[in-house]
């Protein structure tokens, strides 16, 4: 089963660029194609099958930005990113994009072939949502690599001339030997091996070549991994006796998760909300990107709000003032976390945040708000997905909602209950959302479904916290969302086929911002990379 970190899979990573899974998990894939290559790579080709997200949305949300980057040993905030074909070109990376079929089950599938002077490798990676990833091929062998270690394989054709040696010599969490076109002997572990052990598996002729691939997850995966509850039913069970509030029983998991004390999740936690302030901070004070919908229109917002133009009504007038702040910092390429999705990074941060400002709260209330989301959100990701092109925008902004109904219960002095509850009902009434972004950008309708997402908290929470009845439990509304999000069409899953992003003025609005970017013709997008 999987077994989410808040800090992997739920908040994070910190990043730029307008999705999670086409920016921040293509970057991640970079970088292990990057390691796979010994940091040298000069050609690569990549296939995106023509029935998945990719072969529609690479260029536009930032496939070919985060993946390049990772090429290039970039880190998901770099601020180098909106430069990423500069940074190619002067790195002289040959590189061929082409839509073709490669029988993909998954819509976020990359099929990466890589080549220097040296040799050749091939690997097939998925991007699981909310940036994370997973390796399911390398080389002919099948695996599963999520980036939660330190990876080494050991090549060679004589795995019972070298398994021996290891299995005596080194502790890991893992060694298995893959076998395939070219086989190798897979080492989970903790850190890398001892140079002087490498040294040794050199000097052997058995050995063809030997690839450490650093993680890329900032919470490590172990051996014997366990959690004390991964269902909310469980949790419930867990809570007998103790009478933890939910930012509590997040310390209890996160800390059993990632082998971390619980002071050391509560500052880590610390960091992100700050991130997240800052973020929307910045976004006050204007956003330009020339690739872009939208201008900045907190701007307006924020003067109204000043003037009393607007409905009154301070809290709910703050959160959709934070959210939209948020959602023009991604669309301009700042920095952001990812809560869950950069998609949808505006709805928690600005209902949390938007609360703790109207409310005049403390910072040490907005960190424990954050847990209890979190683990709102471990739920979600263990039972269901964030990843728009599996479930939609219920995916994303419902889950995001579902998130942040829970936050302001903490705010609002609620109990575990109603938390739970005001969870329940803000995912509910998400159910079946689409995920259509105009001009195939992730910029709108996704600004008002952020908005709409952060209303729908506050709205369930206030009904939680008057002891409104959710009626169903939360287990129960993860399983349906997860089932629902399935049967969502495929147009209508992060793809542009569906939707408002096939409207007249929607393809316009993409023409003109493709012609603005100098791309109106093949010609010049076979100028940068070779396209087909």
């Amino acid at each position: 089963m999987n077994l989410p970190s808040i800090f992997n899979d739920v908040l994070g990573p910190v990043m730029r660029g307008p999705s999670s899974s086409h920016c921040a998990a293509s970057l991640r894939i970079g970088r292990i194609c990057r390691d796979l290559m010994d940091g040298h790579i000069k050609t690569v080709n990549i296939q995106y099958d023509p029935n998945g997200s990719l072969a529609t949305t690479h260029k536009s949300q930032g496939s070919d930005m985060g993946l390049f980057g990772g090429f290039l040993g970039w880190e998901a905030d770099d601020e180098r990113l909106p430069h990423y074909e500069k940074g190619i070109r002067e790195a002289g990376l040959d590189i061929d994009i082409r839509i073709e079929d490669i029988g993909a089950d998954h819509p976020n599938t990359y099929k990466i072939t890589l080549f220097n002077e040296q040799e050749m490798r091939e690997l097939t990676a998925l991007s699981t949502g909310g940036g994370m990833i997973e390796v399911i091929e390398i080389d002919g062998c099948e695996v599963s690599m999520q980036g939660g270690f330190y990876e080494t394989l050991i090549y060679t054709n004589s795995p019972n001339e070298i398994l021996p040696y290891l299995e005596a010599t080194i502790e890991a969490d893992f060694i298995i030997f893959r076998n395939g076109r070219k086989p190798f002997i897979e080492i989970k572990s903790q850190q890398f091996l001892p140079e002087n052990i490498l040294q040794e598996l050199r000097e052997k002729k058995e050995v063809a070549a030997i690839k450490q691939l650093h993680p890329v997850l900032p919470i490590f995966s172990r051996k014997g991994l366990e959690v004390p509850f991964i269902t909310c039913a469980d949790m419930l069970a867990y809570n007998q006796g103790k009478d933890l509030d939910l930012w509590q029983l997040a310390l209890h998991y996160e800390s059993a998760r990632g082998g971390i004390s619980q002071e050391e999740v509560y500052e880590r936690m610390k960091n992100l909300v700050e991130i997240m302030r800052t973020s929307i901070l910045q976004g006050l004070k204007g956003t330009e990107y020339k690739d872009r919908i939208l201008g900045a229109q907190s701007l307006n917002f924020q003067s109204k709000l000043k003037q009393g133009g607007l409905v009154e009504g301070d809290v709910l007038n703050r959160i959709i003032l934070y959210v939209s702040s948020m959602m023009e910092m991604k669309s301009s390429m700042g920095v952001i976390v990812a809560a869950p999705t950069a998609g949808s990074c505006g709805a928690l941060p600005g209902a949390v945040l938007g609360t703790v400002s109207a409310l005049r709260l403390d910072e040490d209330m907005a960190i424990k708000a954050m847990l209890a989301a979190g683990m709102i959100g471990v739920f979600i990701s263990a039972h269901a997905t964030f990843a728009a092109e599996v479930g939609g925008c219920q995916a994303e902004c419902g889950a995001g909602s579902g998130m942040a109904a829970a936050a302001i219960v903490e705010l609002g002095g609620g109990d575990l209950k109603q938390a739970l509850s005001a969870s329940s009902m803000a995912l509910q009434n998400s159910l079946g959302m689409i995920c259509d972004p105009i001009a195939n950008r992730v910029e709108a309708p996704c600004l008002g479904r952020n908005i709409m997402a952060a209303s729908n908290a506050l709205s369930c929470a206030n009904m939680a916290l008057a002891d409104y009845d959710a009626l169903i439990p939360i287990d129960e509304v993860i399983d349906t969302m997860d089932k629902v999000g399935k049967s969502i069409a495929h147009e209508l899953r992060c793809t542009g086929l569906g939707g408002l992003a096939i409207t007249k003025t929607s393809k316009e609005i993409e023409a003109r911002l493709n012609e603005n970017a100098g791309e109106a013709s093949l010609a010049e997008a076979a100028r940068r990379f070779k396209i087909c």
